[in-house]
């Protein structure tokens, strides 16, 4: 932001107008007021559009790093055999995606999740079952499947398309409730992740000191997550993953309930 802000200032020190009259009428609403004086109101229109120019950058940057993030062609590309729009799509990633990148740099340049046509859903489900079934079963099924697709599919999907616009995945809500937080296997192996100090060495025997350490090193590690120091993780060094799940890693607790625990 001080970068651009000192750009505009310096070319309008120098007699130029990067705005192309844009200041200019920042300056006349500014003299409206009759509050400021000329040169304040030339820092001021200065400041204002440069402050603009730099969101409008930003949004820019964010909006074509989305649209580019929409690709899916490289998911496809053979190991080493890389297309040339694929190079130069990577290329335009790597670009728009910065040079010093954050944590949470890229959360909100993700592209939404798509929402598949009924009958693709209904086709990715039957394909899967029909080794699990009778003939008479999957044929049952196949019709059941069809039915939906042109009876009840329809309306839910307008209302699963009407979800995907206000949320980045429609999925995750529902995921962490009938998923995760009905799930009643136990935790340790199944969701909650643990940590252990050494596997194969032991320095000490003093269990006041390993447990020590491990907290020391927990708090370091959050100390680098509050300063979104930890690198995202990147696929091919280039495709960003979500980092939503470093968002509650710490002070967050899964309180258990009879059909249903709470965050």
């Amino acid at each position: 932001w001080l970068i651009v802000v000192v750009g505009v200032m310096s070319t309008m020190y120098a007699k130029i107008d990067p705005s192309l009259g844009v200041i200019a009428k920042i300056n006349r609403t500014l003299d409206a007021t009759g509050y400021l004086s000329s040169r304040t109101q030339n820092v001021v229109s200065g400041v204002l559009f440069g402050t603009g120019l730099w969101v409008a950058l930003i949004v820019t940057m964010r909006y074509s790093l989305k649209v580019l993030l929409s690709y899916h062609g490289w998911m496809f590309a053979e190991h080493s055999k890389m297309s040339r729009a694929t190079k130069i799509w990577m290329m335009m990633v790597r670009v728009f995606s910065g040079r010093k990148t954050m944590l949470y740099s890229f959360q909100t340049s993700l592209p939404r999740l798509p929402v598949p046509a009924v009958q693709d859903t209904v086709s990715r489900y039957l394909e899967p079952v029909k080794p699990l079934m009778k003939e008479a079963e999957f044929k049952r099924m196949t019709a059941l499947a069809q039915d939906f697709a042109v009876s009840l599919g329809p309306r839910l999907q307008w209302y699963l398309k009407l979800k995907s616009w206000w949320a980045t995945n429609y999925v995750s809500d529902w995921w962490e409730e009938y998923i995760y937080l009905r799930g009643r296997g136990p935790l340790m192996v199944n969701s909650n992740y643990y940590a252990m100090d050494l596997l194969y060495i032991t320095p000490t025997h003093i269990q006041a000191a390993r447990a020590g350490n491990g907290i020391h090193a927990i708090l370091l590690y959050r100390r680098k997550l509050d300063r979104e120091e930890i690198k995202p993780i990147l696929l091919g060094s280039t495709v960003p993953l979500c980092s939503a799940q470093w968002e509650r890693m710490f002070n967050t607790s899964r309180i258990p309930g009879e059909e249903t625990d709470t965050i």
